[in-house]
């Protein structure tokens, strides 16, 4: 019997399973271009920039060496060391080795804190826009996702009165992200001590999503990390992937209580069984080594922001602030009379402009796009030529 004559039999919860539209439209995008269409690319949320060559050396060497077997679930102790001083010295904290697990990639640190902490009938809030899979998870493991928005009008901070209002004895987790996917929007030094402060007292968990903590602009990058008698509540989720270049690789990591990281850990045993061991050592020689090119990226991104910015202010029905960090700008088009969906099919299959529609992160994400400016000036700035010149013709 041919396979597609079975009827194939789902778990219910299957689906409750979301997505990530980056992917789905890099697909379209990819085949319009087998037929012949030149797309640019501001659809996926990945440096262009190759990996540093010393931590491509690092893990040739490792390869060579014989790092090719199985390496605890947990992490490797060198990485897990390294991964600890680095947490801790960026954030001002004091980090154990046996506090983090690594992992392939951050979002294995989502999934398994959710899966960890939620049961049904549970609820955990999230950012609204935000990054999809947050809402994804929590709704797979039967939770409930409890939207908190982030707006415009407050450049995508968080209101700190909307959060704790949204929490009831039923919640077990917040999620914060800054900076954040896909608005660039930071969390203020203000309000995230106002957070801290009301969260201390709460029988919640917190999950800092933090993976584009060294991809800062303007201000600072403020760590709910470093405000005290919060530690036993934080899951911290930091990668390798947008700060290095490393986004193949796949290698991230989580930093939260000792107790919580064993179960973590039983996670990756069950599923993974370890992160590679040679892309670990590569991780070494990232979070040791020559620090120039993280640098020399954010200063380009920094040029890149002010160009798409700029030119997308000059399109009509237009408005984009400034993101302070990562590298997204997420302007409203309210004023071109036009959805986001519609707006973000037709600058791809027409314009040749690979973007997202804002609601790809969430309900609030309506009237907004996302473009990723983690391409080149030339390519930004014909991008624009092209949507300008398909807004202008109607």
């Amino acid at each position: 019997m041919a396979a597609s004559e079975q009827k194939l039999h789902l778990a219910e919860r299957m689906s409750r399973l979301g997505t990530e539209s980056a992917f789905e439209v890099l697909v379209r995008a990819r085949e319009l271009e087998a037929q012949g269409k030149n797309v640019i690319h501001l659809e996926i949320g990945e440096p262009d920039f190759d990996t540093a060559p010393n931590i491509v050396g690092a893990a040739k060497q490792a390869l060579e060496k014989g790092w090719t077997h199985y390496g605890p679930s947990a992490g490797l102790p060198e990485l897990r060391k390294a991964i600890a001083e680095g947490v801790g010295k960026l954030r001002g904290i004091t980090v154990d080795p046996a506090e983090v697990v690594v992992t392939p990639g951050g979002k294995p640190i989502m999934f398994f804190s959710i899966m960890a902490l939620l049961e049904p009938g549970d609820e955990a809030l999230y950012p609204n826009p935000g990054f999809p899979i947050y809402e994804s998870m929590i709704d797979f493991v039967g939770a409930k996702a409890v939207p908190y928005p982030l707006v415009e009008e407050s450049d995508f901070d968080i209101d700190v009165d909307e959060i704790l209002n949204k929490i009831n004895e039923r919640t077990r987790l917040v999620i914060l992200n800054s900076p954040q996917n896909p608005t660039g929007g930071v969390i203020s030094r203000a309000k995230m001590a106002a957070l801290a402060e009301a969260l201390r007292s709460k029988d919640v968990m917190i999950l800092a999503d933090e993976i584009y903590s060294r991809l800062i602009y303007d201000g600072e990058h403020v760590s709910i990390t470093s405000f005290p008698g919060l530690k036993d509540k934080i899951i911290l989720l930091d990668g390798f992937s947008k700060t290095y270049a490393m986004t193949g690789w796949r290698l991230g990591y989580g930093v939260m209580r000792e107790d919580l990281a064993k179960h973590i850990a039983r996670l990756m045993t069950n599923s993974n069984s370890c992160t590679a061991s040679f892309t670990q050592i590569a991780g070494i020689e990232a979070l040791r080594g020559d620090q120039s090119p993280v640098d020399k990226m954010c200063a380009e991104f920094e040029r890149r922001r002010q160009v798409i910015v700029n030119g997308l202010n000059r399109i009509p029905g237009f408005r984009c602030r400034q993101p302070q960090g990562a590298f997204y700008v997420f302007p409203n088009i309210r004023g071109t009379g036009r959805s986001s969906k519609e707006l973000a099919e037709g600058l791809l299959n027409e314009a040749g402009v690979a973007c997202l529609s804002g609601t790809a992160f969430g309900g609030w994400g309506e009237g907004f796009l996302r473009f990723s400016f983690a391409n080149s000036v030339e390519n930004i700035q014909q991008a624009l030529e092209r949507v300008e010149n398909w807004i202008k013709k109607g």
